[in-house]
């Protein structure tokens, strides 16, 4: 009787050991675990980057779904995610969701980019001005001949709403898809359109849309009450030349020390700012260099 009290004292022993162990391996930390994240469709490419690269160095699984910025808004305030990356930060009423359940949401802005206007290649003119873009979309006259959004909750869409100052957008000559590939598609094969979406679709394009970026052309884009036109280049966006830029930010309102966190610090250090230089975009702080020097 002894011998089995024993046994299963001592069986009872190994699985509370092993049941810890388990359950230690699953806990979420800042660079180990799984979670999922909801981010802007029009910056995907430059988030995608970041996560094959921060789980090929931590024991970590980061589950990406694209969204439109108005559903990542929606899917973050219904609790559905506790992380999203956007192109802006939260608005006021926003942040007073999450301070009515207590928890004070992280934003950390990791990289800016720009909204490129895309023509089709055959377009002769390659220049645009903001004040044209304005004049469109508050139904004035206009050299436009239509706009292309990748989706009618988008961000480039709610950006461009607030620039006219415009309660909601017109739906004349205003098109909309559902990803930015299909934007990148359709102003391919279709002269006189001006496409509207992220830059960082078109520096690094998927397999996609590879072969079709031969077909279309960035528009230069001039400034309100300004002389010069500009690209979507590094150095005009980071030097505040190009007037279509916004910053990026990841927004963790997990209220604790987890994969958000973790993952929010990489995309700020050195080797996340290396990823947005690399992919294009501007990083928000400039990675060093090492030198090494040899007699």
């Amino acid at each position: 009787m002894k011998i089995c009290t024993l046994t299963l004292s001592v069986a009872f022993v190994i699985l509370t050991i092993c049941g810890c162990k388990k359950a230690n391996e699953n806990t979420e930390t800042i660079i180990k675990g799984a979670t999922t994240i909801v981010v802007d469709e029009s910056i995907l490419p430059i988030v995608e980057d970041q996560v094959a690269v921060f789980e090929s160095k931590y024991n970590a699984k980061i589950t990406l779904v694209p969204q439109s910025e108005s559903e990542c808004i929606n899917s973050l305030t219904s609790g559905k995610v506790s992380i999203v990356i956007l192109a802006r930060k939260l608005s006021k009423s926003e942040v007073k969701v999450f301070s009515q359940k207590r928890i004070q949401p992280r934003e950390t802005a990791f990289a800016t980019d720009g909204i490129a206007l895309i023509t089709n290649k055959n377009t002769t003119d390659s220049l645009i001005a903001l004040s044209s873009v304005i004049d469109f979309l508050k139904q004035k006259p206009s050299t436009i001949k239509g706009l292309v959004f990748d989706n009618p909750n988008s961000s480039t869409v709610n950006y461009l709403k607030n620039l006219a100052e415009l309660n909601a957008m017109p739906t004349k000559n205003i098109f909309s898809f559902n990803t930015n590939n299909q934007v990148i598609k359709y102003v391919a094969e279709n002269n006189g359109m001006v496409g509207v979406i992220g830059i960082n679709w078109v520096m690094q394009p998927n397999a996609e849309v590879k072969t079709l970026i031969s077909k279309i052309s960035i528009l230069k884009i001039k400034d309100i009450n300004k002389q010069n036109y500009f690209y979507p280049t590094q150095d005009n966006i980071a030097g505040l030349d190009y007037p279509l830029a916004r910053d990026l930010y990841i927004i963790n309102c997990q209220g604790g020390e987890g994969l958000g966190m973790g993952f929010a610090s990489f995309l700020a250090g050195q080797i996340g700012q290396r990823i947005v230089l690399k992919s294009g975009l501007v990083p928000k702080t400039m990675p060093g260099r090492n030198i090494r020097v040899q007699n």
